[in-house]
């Protein structure tokens, strides 16, 4: 197989949509008879589970011994085992606990649920158990409400006799749509003990609510330095957590400085930070003198939704010494440093935590400003096919894989498919589409904190691939069902490891309201208004990714700060050769159709084909005695391009491109530069080696700059008289051609040029014309550099 051929998406053809037993309240462990299709759940595989709700116990036996019990209870099927939480001295304890054993690994056509009592010393005490036949176990059909659980009286091993106990227990037949399934111990994970299983289950995420902060410091007054013999020269700091941000230098020593400057910080929902300002004086180039501090909470500040000026305010700061330790000694002071500053939060711009390339929602901080949804994206998370195993457990290779996706403020975890490389989730999440214009992004990992055994394997989750998918090239109410392919790049370079199964569909809600959104402007109004700058945009992505990863590994189960930053692309304004040489390509390939047009004319002009040559000659003159079909037969042109291309359209949405991205052809050097930290971790050696690369590339990138200013510099030189002669010439030529121009109808005037420039071969010369031999001969400023 061409290995160019394995890293393109696959369209695929699953089973989806929910099937049941026609008409059955019962099924058995074996289901026969017709199938009923419904769509409830119609973007997944059917995937069967039994599912075991332990609820609790009652009236159980003491240990004669200890006098006390300490149960819990475990549930057999076959070969699997699940356990309950285990209780201290409780004769009627509560669980409230569900257990899930997949049909597919069914191997037993008896359930037993044993009741015992942990023993400290020796094996635990049988107090009982309940055995159910799999063949009279029901099938809970969604929408029905759960099933009632009912008391079982606990019986001996042999179960001739009941035992003194009971406990209650319902038993059904079920698929993953059962309400019960997120929190459920699943059979897949049986291996999994302690708090791993907390990190095994299925999560939806919310991402904290951004805002931005934005400080205006104005001025101070009655600044003090402790040198009472010169003025001060200060300047104001301002910290929000770890985001620390400066005003310029006052530039003369005064005790009321004045700056006007803004800072701008990002701040989540809950505020737990404060805003600290300092006043500092510069003494010396390497030490600061604090002239006084004040902390503000985040709650205090103005919430503003459009451009409309805030009041300023004044805060007096606290003298340096004189805090909560020493608040007796703040009366000796009659008087404070004072700072004048306006501060709000900003909720009309949206706060970018991932690249405006592939964003994935542009709506507001503010909730009231946010519009109605357009549509709804519904996906169906599969499977994963042929996984790569990513550490080694027991000295064999395995994987602990689970997916992650991310649109909008919601990411999505699917539940952890333990030692499968080929793991089924059969997940379906769905999205409110606000704009018809983002990505959404789909990465699985490799799970490496189950806490099941010692694993030889890395600290962090793994990252195996990453999916993206433009919403704007899918087509509406359809189903796409495709696999695609798992790409990452490492050190040793580019790795296919395992495919990706998907099954998505996009509902438009309004066809008008999407219409009307690709006039729009990208962004909210405010990011127009009060632009920031190109550095600030990027410092205040990257410090909401950080809020994001650390608010986010806070959940439980966490989603872990190495997942996040690997979805959000927090490394992807680094430098990287690989991604430079792409960009380039990029760019070579939009002017491949005008360098493709370039040449085709100048096979026109020099009459390669006469009768298309002729041809042209004819248009030319039909739109030259015409000049009001110009227009009409452009946009006509460019319509048959468009219907001929509609017949040609990929029919599957894009995907990673590796020849696009440079990932096959890429050298190991540039690969290991491209995942170095930052700053380098590397040797001497290689950082000078890179260094020289760098300078040769940079040095062909600042020729060519050089290249277009000189030209521009020649088009300005034209009436500049840097040199009198060709200013002269040129002065001169533009009156003769006004004179010219004013007496020659245009019709004339264009249709010589044409001819002129259509003219055959044998009236052409292979020298430079002479109008390009004098703007070449023009003065540019380049003699002047150093």
């Amino acid at each position: 197989m061409n290995p160019q051929d394995d890293y393109k998406i696959k369209e695929t053809k699953p089973q989806l949509g929910e099937r049941w037993p026609h008409g059955g309240a019962r099924g058995g462990l074996w289901w026969t008879g017709s199938e009923r299709i419904t769509s409830t759940y119609d973007l997944v595989e059917q995937m069967y589970y039994l599912y075991v709700r332990v609820v609790k116990a009652k009236d159980l036996p003491t240990n004669p011994v200890s006098g006390s019990c300490d149960p819990y209870v475990e549930v057999k099927l076959g070969n699997y085992k699940g356990k309950t939480q285990r209780f201290e001295k409780k004769t009627n304890p509560e669980w409230k606990q569900v257990f899930a054993f997949s049909k597919e690994k069914i191997q037993s056509s008896v359930l037993e649920v044993f009741v015992r009592d942990r023993e400290m010393v020796g094996r635990d005490d049988y107090l009982g158990r309940v055995v159910f036949d799999m063949n009279e176990v029901p099938t809970r059909v969604p929408p029905d409400s759960p099933l009632a659980p009912q008391w079982y009286r606990l019986e001996d091993r042999k179960g001739e006799s009941k035992l003194r106990g009971e406990v209650m227990v319902a038993v059904w037949m079920g698929t993953q749509a059962d309400e019960a399934f997120p929190e459920a111990w699943h059979s897949d994970a049986a291996s999994v003990h302690g708090e791993g299983v907390f990190s095994v289950r299925s999560k939806v995420y919310v991402s904290p609510k951004l805002w931005y902060l934005r400080v205006n410091v104005i001025e101070a007054q009655d600044v003090e330095s402790e040198d009472k013999s010169q003025l001060p020269q200060v300047f104001v700091k301002a910290q929000v957590g770890n985001q620390i941000l400066k005003t310029k230098l006052c530039p003369n020593r005064t005790t009321n400085p004045f700056w006007n400057e803004d800072l701008i910080f990002v701040a989540a929902e809950p505020f737990e930070e404060q805003l600290v300002i300092t006043v500092e004086n510069k003494i010396a180039p390497s030490k600061d003198e604090l002239v006084g501090r004040i902390s503000l909470p985040l709650h205090v500040f103005e919430k503003r939704l459009d451009h409309r000026p805030v009041h300023t305010r004044w805060f007096n700061l606290e003298r340096f010494g004189f805090g909560v330790l020493e608040g007796d000694r703040r009366k000796e002071h009659k008087f404070s440093t004072r700072v004048h500053i306006r501060a709000c939060l900003e909720g009309g711009y949206h706060v970018l935590d991932e690249s405006t390339m592939y964003i994935s929602d542009q709506r507001p901080t503010a909730r009231q400003l946010w519009k109605q949804p357009i549509g709804i994206l519904e996906i169906g998370i599969l499977s994963a096919n042929g996984l790569l195993p990513m550490k080694s457990k027991d000295g064999r290779g395995c994987t602990d894989a689970y997916c992650v996706a991310k649109y909008g403020q919601k990411w999505v975890r699917t539940r952890t498919i333990v030692e499968s490389p080929n793991p089924k989730w059969n997940e379906q999440y769905t999205w409110e589409v606000y704009d018809p214009c983002t990505v959404i992004t789909l990465g699985v990992f490799d799970n490496c904190h189950l806490g099941s055994g010692p694993a030889s394997g890395p600290a962090n989750d793994t990252r195996i691939g990453k999916v993206r998918i433009r919403l704007s090239t899918l087509e509406t109410d359809r189903i796409y069902t495709h696999s695609y392919p798992l790409l990452v790049l490492q050190p040793s370079g580019l790795k296919k490891t395992g495919e990706l199964q998907l099954a998505f569909r996009f509902t438009c809600l309004s066809l008008a309201h999407m219409v009307y959104l690709y006039s729009r402007p990208l962004l909210p109004k405010m990011h127009y208004l009060q632009p920031f700058t190109v550095s600030q945009v990027d410092s205040l992505r990257y410090q909401s990714m950080n809020i994001v990863a650390s608010r986010l590994a806070r959940a439980e189960p966490p989603l872990r700060k190495e997942v996040v930053e690997y979805m959000l692309d927090v490394d992807s304004h680094m430098w990287s050769m690989r991604r430079s040489k792409a960009n380039f390509f990029r760019i070579v390939s939009l002017f491949s159709n005008l360098i493709s047009m370039s040449k085709w004319l100048g096979e026109v002009c020099q009459w390669r084909n006469p009768i298309t040559t002729v041809l042209v000659h004819v248009l030319f003159c039909i739109l030259i005695c015409y000049p009001e079909l110009i227009l009409p037969t452009v946009f006509l042109y460019m319509f048959l391009i468009g219907v001929w291309n509609f017949r040609l359209r990929t029919k599957i949405p894009p995907h990673m491109d590796t020849k696009l991205s440079w990932a096959e052809a890429v050298h190991p050097d540039e690969l290991d530069e491209e995942f170095d930290t930052f700053p380098t971790s590397k040797g001497q050696d290689v950082v000078r080696m890179r260094y020289d690369r760098l300078r040769s590339v940079a040095g062909r990138i600042q020729t060519v700059a050089g290249d277009v200013a000189t030209q521009g510099e020649r088009f300005q030189s034209l009436l500049s008289w840097r040199d009198p002669r060709a200013s002269s010439i040129f002065v001169g030529f533009c009156l003769f051609a006004a004179v010219a121009l004013y007496v020659t109808p245009f019709k004339i005037v264009t249709l010589l040029v044409g001819l002129f420039l259509l003219r055959h071969p044998r009236f052409r010369s292979k020298m430079p014309s002479p109008p390009s031999s004098f703007f070449r001969r023009l003065p540019a400023r380049a003699d002047s550099m150093l």
